[in-house]
């Protein structure tokens, strides 16, 4: 896929939770989010990892749409596009990422200074910054470790969008400094063996794996959902 086509993808994507919350995908969102509640229950989770196997698998996505549901919610959420390899969150968002997460940790801006506001008012965007020659390098910091303990004191959850875990290392280090891991699944594309090779890797860098989500499943049928009048 070419590059002009790839961004004028990122631009079409669409926030079902935020255009139509009464649509079945929001719905399953909102089942996504009570879970990861119910996963951990001597535990409060505040940050999360989203990840996948390899590329085009859904996980930028499925982490806008989980915060979305979480400041819907009434959760104070940060979304911080930690793929600083190929970001998009700024196309999902239509922000600048003139600075961002990397402007942050190269201490050319504050946290403040690099945080974006939305129109809903529990939840706050920090893109990516500038993609810099070192990733693994600015994930693994201490730079990184005191922002982590400073957003985790402000907001009730953090959402990471991070790189597919079996191409590059990155997911693996955000994994181990957060609560727990989400692995997305792209329905008749993702591979089996790779989806266990992801699984191990995250295994491995001892993080709690929340659960994995299902993406582009096709629904035969949605009368469950329509004898509760939802859509």
């Amino acid at each position: 896929m070419g590059v002009k086509k790839r961004k004028k993808m990122h631009q079409k994507r669409i926030l079902l939770t935020l255009s139509d919350p009464r649509a079945v995908i929001s719905e399953q969102f909102r089942t996504i989010r009570t879970n990861i509640k119910f996963s951990a229950i001597d535990q409060t989770i505040k940050s999360i990892v989203i990840t996948s196997s390899e590329a085009e698998e859904g996980k930028s996505t499925v982490a806008a749409n989980l915060a979305v549901v979480f400041a819907q919610e009434g959760k104070k959420t940060l979304l911080i596009d930690a793929d600083l390899r190929k970001p998009t969150v700024q196309y999902t968002f239509n922000l600048m990422n003139t600075t961002g997460l990397t402007s942050v940790l190269s201490h050319q801006v504050s946290f403040g200074q690099a945080v974006h506001k939305t129109h809903l008012s529990e939840l706050d965007v920090l893109t990516s910054g500038p993609i810099p020659p070192n990733p693994s390098e600015l994930l693994s910091s201490r730079a990184m470790e005191n922002l982590m303990k400073e957003v985790k004191e402000e907001y009730d959850m953090v959402i990471f969008d991070s790189p597919p875990v079996i191409i590059v290392t990155d997911a693996q280090l955000l994994a181990n400094q957060c609560d727990g891991s989400i692995l997305v699944v792209r329905s008749n594309h993702t591979d089996k063996e790779k989806v266990m090779k992801a699984k191990e890797l995250l295994n491995s860098a001892n993080t709690r794996i929340l659960g994995a989500v299902l993406n582009d499943k096709k629904v035969i049928n949605n009368n469950y959902y329509q004898y509760y009048g939802e859509k």
